[in-house]
């Protein structure tokens, strides 16, 4: 505590399990698939590699930053909300055949 009171530009943030930078990467690759991936039809991997990279391209040309719309308030109500369903459908830990 001393330090922080000692560096008061540093200020630490609650932020919710499952969130974070991976979210904006999921947000990020959700827009690629919807926008330029499905119901594509794509003669083989070079070509959908083509795809990607043409589409990155423009995205970096015209690129945004994202923002948050939601207050802290409305994602720990979301996080709350959820949390028993969380706890009903945890994953499975998966081992290969040999044990």
């Amino acid at each position: 505590m001393a330090w922080l009171e000692e560096n008061p530009q540093v200020i630490f943030h609650f932020t919710p399990v499952g969130s974070g930078w991976i979210n904006q990467i999921e947000t990020w690759f959700g827009i690629l698939t919807r926008q330029s991936i499905r119901r594509g039809t794509f003669g083989s991997i070079k070509v959908l590699i083509s795809q990607i990279r043409v589409y990155i391209e423009d995205w970096n040309t015209n690129s945004e930053p994202f923002a948050w719309t939601a207050t802290a308030d409305e994602i720990l109500a979301k996080f709350n909300s959820s949390r028993p369903t969380a706890r009903r459908s945890r994953p499975r830990v998966l081992t290969d055949e040999r044990g």
